[in-house]
Parts: structure tokens; sequence; C-alpha cells
């Protein structure tokens, strides 16, 4: 507090988000990649077993859908990778050629 009874107060980061606690360190594009890679990781995402969005990191790597307890290994920071996906998809393709 200031003599005068005044209380300091933290600035809003409504524009940086999570990546405030680094200031102007870094650069900007970092700071920005960042903050897309965290608030990405921290919604919360569609469990491919029940569908319902609970699914929550565990660690990097493990994630934990809330309401059915199904735990599955997927990216780090996404539980679904682009790479996953192409993987899925031509698993699927290959394994339909193979019964017809």
């Amino acid at each position: 507090m200031f003599k005068d009874g005044n209380v300091i107060t933290m600035g809003r980061t409504k524009k940086v988000g999570t990546t405030g606690r680094f200031g102007t360190r870094y650069g900007a594009t970092i700071r920005k990649r960042i903050h897309k890679i965290e608030r990405n990781l921290k919604i919360k995402h569609t469990c491919s077993s029940c569908n319902s969005k609970k699914v929550k990191r565990v660690s990097i790597g493990i994630w934990e859908c809330s309401f059915c307890g199904f735990r599955f290994t997927g990216g780090s920071w996404a539980p679904e990778t682009p790479g996953g996906k192409i993987a899925s998809r031509t698993a699927k393709r290959l394994s339909s050629q193979i019964e017809t």
C-alpha cells in the first residue's frame, strides 16, 4: 500500500494471457506461439470413447476423460496430432482394402 492508502494492483493480461509472465522477453512471435499452444492445452477436448468434452491432460502425452475414465496417449499439447489423424485414416483405408 502507498502512504495515501491506495492499493497496488496487478495489470490485466487480456491480450497476452498466460504469456504475460514472460514480460518483454523472448520476442513477440515466440510468445504468441506459446500463447496459442497453452490456450489449446487448457481447453476441454472431446473424448473418443464417450464423446463428452471432459478430456484433460494428465502429463506430457497422456490424456484422460474425467467422465468415463478413459486414459489414452496422444500428442504433447493436443490429444490428437495431425500426424496421428493421417495414420488412423491410412490404417482404416488399408484395413477396408484387406477385408474386400
